[in-house]
C-alpha cells in the first residue's frame, strides 16, 4: 500500500517540495499527487518584467514533472479537512475529494490591498500571474505622459517602479513609500538606489501613507494628492484565505504555525511551507515571505517527511540569509549582503555586475524548479508499510 502525500500549490515551494519529495522516496511506496490550477510554472520573482511588457520563458508542468512520478492536477484547491485528512479541489471534471496520509500545504499569498479605501477596486497588484497581465495591458494602453504611482517601499515596489520607468521613460512615475526610500538597506545600498532612482527620473514621495485610492489619484495620510493614471499596490503580501479554513494551528498573522522542519504544531501529518508558514529564523525572527526562505523551508520540509516515512534520523538545517536580490530594471541591480538574521550589511554589490548577479540567481531558482529530480540520491527509500491512514510514527531522535 501506498503512503499517499498531496502537496497544495506548485509555485517555488510546492513545486520543489514534490521533485524533493520524488527524489527522496520509491515510488512504488508512495503516491504523490501536485495540485495546483494553472499548468504552468509561474516565476512569481519575474512578475515586474511580465507587467513591464517582458515575455517570459514557459515551463509547462506536463514536462516539469514527466517521468518523476508525481500526478499534476490542474485544480483549484476548494477545502481542506485536516480531520478528516482530506482536499476538496475545483478541477475540469468537476469537485473532487483527495483522502492524503501526508499534506504540503504551499498555497502561499496574494495581495494584500491593507483595508485602504478604493485600493482593492482602482489598484494593480503584481502578486499573480493574472494581476501582472492586466497591469501590462493598462501599461500599455497608456499614452506618453501619463501617470504611474507605485505604492510600497519594499523589494516589489522597487522592482516595480524602476523596471516601469525603465521601459517606458515617457510615462512620469512615482514611488511611494511609509518610510524613507531604502531604509532598510546598508548606506551604500541606500546611496545607489537613489542614484537609480534619480536617474530614471522616479519621483520619491517619503514618509506618506496612503489613506485612499482613487481612479485617477492616491491620497496620502496628510491630505498630499498624487496623480496616477495607473495605481501598483506592493505594500505586503497576505496569506491565501483557505489557510484560515482548514483548522489548523495559526500565528497571529494568519500563516500556519510549524516548527523547525515544517510541521505543523497541531497537525503532524501536515506540513506548511512558503508564505503560508510561519517559521522561526536566525536570531527568533520570523522568516520573513520570500523565495529566499521558501525554497529551503521546502528542502527542510520534504526531507524531514521523507525521513520520518523511511524511519531516518530526521535532518534539521538552520534557515538563514545571505542576501537580498534587487533588480533595478535590466541595466542595474543591488545585491544587500545581510546577516543571518537578515539584517543589512554595509557591504553591498551594484550596477551592471549586481544585475547579472540577480538573473542567475531567478535563473538558478526556475532552473531548480524545472529539474525536479536532478541529482538523484544513490538509494531513494520506500516508506515503512502501514496501513492507509495510520498515523506516521515520531520521528528517529536527532
Amino acid at each position: 500500500m501506498q503512503h499517499r502525500i498531496v502537496v497544495l500549490g506548485a509555485g517555488y515551494t510546492g513545486a520543489v517540495a514534490a521533485g524533493r519529495l520524488a527524489r527522496r522516496l520509491r515510488r512504488d511506496g508512495v503516491s504523490i499527487a501536485l495540485v495546483n490550477p494553472e499548468p504552468d510554472f509561474v516565476e512569481r520573482v519575474r512578475l515586474h518584467q511580465l507587467a513591464a511588457g517582458q515575455d517570459l520563458t514557459p515551463r509547462p508542468f506536463a514536462e516539469i514533472f514527466a517521468g518523476t512520478g508525481v500526478e499534476l492536477k490542474l485544480a483549484r484547491v476548494a477545502a481542506v479537512d485536516v480531520d478528516r485528512k482530506a482536499v476538496t479541489v475545483d478541477g475540469a471534471a468537476g469537485r473532487e475529494e483527495l483522502a492524503y496520509d501526508s499534506l504540503v500545504y504551499a498555497l502561499g499569498s496574494g495581495w494584500d490591498d491593507g483595508g485602504v479605501p478604493g485600493a482593492a477596486d482602482h489598484a494593480h497588484e503584481l502578486a499573480s500571474r493574472p494581476g501582472a497581465l492586466r497591469l501590462r495591458a493598462r501599461l500599455a494602453a497608456l499614452e506618453a505622459g501619463r501617470t504611474v504611482v507605485v505604492v510600497g517601499g519594499g523589494l516589489t515596489g522597487l522592482e516595480a517602479a524602476t523596471e516601469i520607468a525603465e521601459s517606458r521613460p515617457d510615462l512620469d512615475v512615482s514611488l511611494v513609500v511609509r518610510g524613507a526610500l531604502g531604509d532598510w538597506l546598508g548606506e551604500k545600498g541606500r546611496a545607489h538606489l537613489r542614484k537609480v532612482v534619480a536617474g530614471l527620473g522616479i519621483t520619491v514621495h517619503e514618509h506618506r501613507t496612503v489613506a485612499a485610492v482613487a481612479a485617477d489619484r492616491v491620497t496620502t495620510a496628510d491630505g498630499t494628492v498624487v496623480p496616477a493614471d495607473v495605481t501598483v499596490w506592493t505594500t505586503g503580501f497576505a496569506v491565501h484565505p483557505i489557510a484560515a479554513a482548514t483548522g489548523l494551528e495559526l500565528a497571529a498573522d494568519g500563516r500556519i504555525a510549524v516548527d523547525a522542519t515544517m510541521r505543523s504544531v497541531s497537525h503532524p501529518d501536515v506540513y506548511a511551507v512558503g508564505d503560508a508558514a510561519l517559521a522561526a529564523g536566525p536570531e527568533g525572527r520570523p522568516l520573513r515571505m520570500s523565495c529566499a526562505s521558501g525554497v529551503p523551508m521546502a528542502w527542510q520540509a520534504a526531507d524531514a517527511l521523507a525521513a520520518r516515512l523511511t524511519g531516518v534520523k530526521v535532518p534539521r538545517v538552520a534557515i538563514r540569509y545571505f542576501q537580498q536580490c534587487v533588480s533595478l530594471g535590466r541595466k542595474e541591480g543591488l545585491i544587500q549582503f545581510v546577516t543571518a538574521g537578515d539584517r543589512a550589511k554595509e557591504k553591498a554589490l551594484t550596477g551592471r555586475t549586481a544585475a547579472r548577479y540577480k538573473e542567475l540567481i531567478c535563473k538558478g531558482a526556475a532552473w531548480g524548479v524545472a529539474h525536479p529530480t536532478m541529482g538523484l540520491p544513490s538509494r531513494r527509500r520506500r516508506p515503512a508499510r502501514r496501513p492507509l491512514g495510520e498515523a506516521v510514527p515520531a520521528e528517529a531522535t536527532a
